[in-house]
């Protein structure tokens, strides 16, 4: 048996590509508490009465608005949710706060802001400020007194912030350190109190400071005139002799990539649950459009052609919707384990995210790679009126394509997909090898384990457990040459990029399904479960030929080709699901949401 199909306790990082999970190893909307609900509908009406209204003001940034609007979400007391009750926080499990970050998805640039806000710019302090660090800044970054701000990216580095040119000198006495550099494209900066900021100590210690705004020195370029999200600040941040005091070191000297790249995990997490809020706004507006707009004596809601972007739509919203909760559920579980074995509030949230870095990417990639998909079709449901300003699709189209650039490139968090699982490999934290030669031998021996799996949906457990046979393929064969130094994959980003697509894949697949059997189990259904069925159906068709392919284009990389065929052979074998009637299964899907005139699933 090459994956297990069990699992005692919740799945760590990166194990779900040799291990099964159980239903209740995910969190799903059908899951929220009457509490949770609440709070969806309380940041809902906020958007509704304070951020939509205001839209044309917030795009051109009129009378600093957002800022206004953040100190009035801080009164609420939704800034500080994720805070300890220490600082004035509220203290709110990580899944009610994955519903706020979804909740705050449609309000757009708004959304910029309290990400940056709430994420990057807290956590850095929370994480690793010192206790009187913690004491001075959180309770007024909680309020809004304060608002935050994230310093990392240079005009020379981006994707490699490591390579950061800013300097941080000691003074002779040990009482201050001068900056000196510059920062660009730092959101929240036009109205920012307290700023991260990374420089390099004696030359090649990157390390992490805070500074106030009103510190001699510190200055601020224009607002970037910017494709999209016109309504955020982004400024340059420029630093000429900054002096702040020796104890606002942030962290460690030389640490500062701990800082960097751990809030980065939460807040590629964070930006998933925002552009899903947003990707189902989207579809809501095509739909309600799609039945108004009549054409040939109709509404175009009853063509064919549209009915199979809205069905689309709405499976790409549904997979994106599942993955972000399993994610939550695991890491709000692995927050209360540590919490439980003696870890702080900050430590246990910075490893559980830690821990599930890879997942958190994925979260990163599909959301923002669904918005998009989302944005365009709207947009051509929309016809002309989705080319003009006058509505709403087109600003969605335009803030839309920033999700896939910021919290690190979608092909920088393919990568580290790869990295982390190759990483966790050598540690000895996951077993690729044992699956793989298991594997390996399946093919040899020409068996096969179709027994595993009971009704219901066996096809597709069944698939989902084929599927990472495809990828423990790729990744063994790949990792057995980069050790025998046939291969460079620092070279090979190609590759790198195929088999992340494939656990991509296998990771949404996967938690649909299992949202499905909880549906399922629990007779909580919101639909008729036929359609459910169709719906997963129709992911997994489509799931095994995208998985075949991006396992062919891997394997003709580096796999000589007199060895090619027998790849060819298990791949085939391991991605086999029935053929489909994809359009009946996507009219069957389209058609609810058309009479419920939003995204019903």
């Amino acid at each position: 048996m090459a994956v297990s199909t069990e699992t005692e306790n919740i799945l760590n990082g990166g194990e779900f590509i040799i291990r099964s999970s159980k239903t209740t190893d995910t969190f799903c909307p059908e899951d929220f508490t009457e509490e949770q609900n609440m709070i969806q509908e309380t940041v809902e009406d906020f958007n509704a009465s304070e951020v939509f209204p205001n839209i044309e003001k917030i795009e051109k940034q009129e009378n600093n608005i957002a800022a206004s609007l953040l100190e009035k979400f801080g009164d609420l007391g939704l800034l500080g949710t994720h805070m300890p009750e220490t600082y004035g926080g509220m203290d709110m499990d990580f899944n009610t706060n994955t519903i706020i970050g979804e909740a705050v998805g449609p309000s757009g640039s708004f959304s910029v802001a309290y990400n940056a806000h709430t994420g990057i710019g807290m956590l850095p302090i929370l994480y690793f400020g010192t206790q009187e660090q913690k004491d001075k800044y959180l309770p007024k970054l909680v309020t809004g007194e304060f608002k935050a701000s994230y310093c990392l990216t240079e005009p020379s580095s981006g994707s490699d912030a490591l390579s950061a040119k800013t300097s941080a000198v000691l003074s002779e006495d040990g009482s201050e350190y001068v900056l000196n550099g510059q920062k660009m494209w730092i959101t929240n900066a036009g109205f920012a109190d307290i700023f991260t900021i990374f420089a390099q100590v004696d030359g090649d210690k990157f390390t992490g400071f805070i500074v106030e705004r009103e510190t001699e020195g510190l200055t601020f370029g224009a607002e970037e005139k910017k494709l999209g999200i016109k309504g955020s600040s982004t400024r340059m941040v420029f630093m000429e002799n900054v002096r702040i005091p020796a104890s606002n070191l942030l962290g460690e000297i030389g640490k500062g990539h701990h800082i960097a790249f751990n809030v980065l995990n939460t807040g590629r997490f964070k930006l998933g649950a925002s552009v899903l809020g947003g990707s189902k706004k989207v579809l809501e507006q095509s739909i309600i459009y799609a039945n108004e707009r009549v054409q040939f004596k109709q509404p175009i809601s009853s063509f064919g052609a549209i009915q199979h972007k809205i069905a689309e739509m709405g499976i790409q919203n549904f997979l994106s919707e599942s993955a972000l909760y399993r994610t939550s559920h695991l890491i709000n579980e692995k927050i209360k384990s540590l919490k439980e074995n003696g870890e702080t509030y900050s430590d246990a949230k910075l490893k559980a995210a830690e821990e599930y870095a890879l997942e958190c990417s994925i979260i990163k990639i599909l959301g923002s790679e669904v918005l998009d998909y989302c944005v365009d079709e709207g947009v051509q449901i929309h016809g002309g009126m989705g080319y003009s300003e006058e509505g709403h699709i087109a600003r969605a189209y335009r803030d839309s394509r920033i999700n896939r650039i910021f919290e690190g490139t979608n092909e920088i968090n393919r990568m580290v997909i790869i990295n982390t699982i190759l990483k966790k490999a050598m540690k000895g934290q996951l077993d690729i090898v044992t699956p793989a030669l298991a594997v390996q031998s399946e093919l040899q021996n020409q068996t096969t384990d179709t027994s595993l799996f009971k009704e219901p949906f066996e096809l597709e457990k069944q698939a989902v457990h084929n599927f990472k046979k495809v990828l423990l393929m790729i990744l063994g064969s790949a990792a057995k040459l980069a050790m025998e130094g046939k291969l460079d994959l620092k070279k090979e980003q190609e590759l790198l990029m195929n088999m992340a697509d494939i656990v991509i894949h296998i990771f949404s697949a996967e938690s649909a399904l299992l949202r499905i059997l909880k549906i399922e189990q629990s007779g909580n259904h919101r639909i008729d479960i036929e359609v459910y069925s169709k719906l997963i159906k129709t992911v997994f068709y489509e799931t095994s030929h995208k998985i075949y392919k991006s396992a062919l284009d891997a394997i003709a990389g580096f796999i000589a080709e007199e060895q090619q065929e027998g790849y060819i052979q298990g791949f085939r074998k391991f991605t086999k699901y029935p053929l489909q009637n994809v359009k009946s299964n996507r009219r069957a899907i389209a058609e609810l949401m058309i009479e419920a005139g939003e995204y019903c699933y």
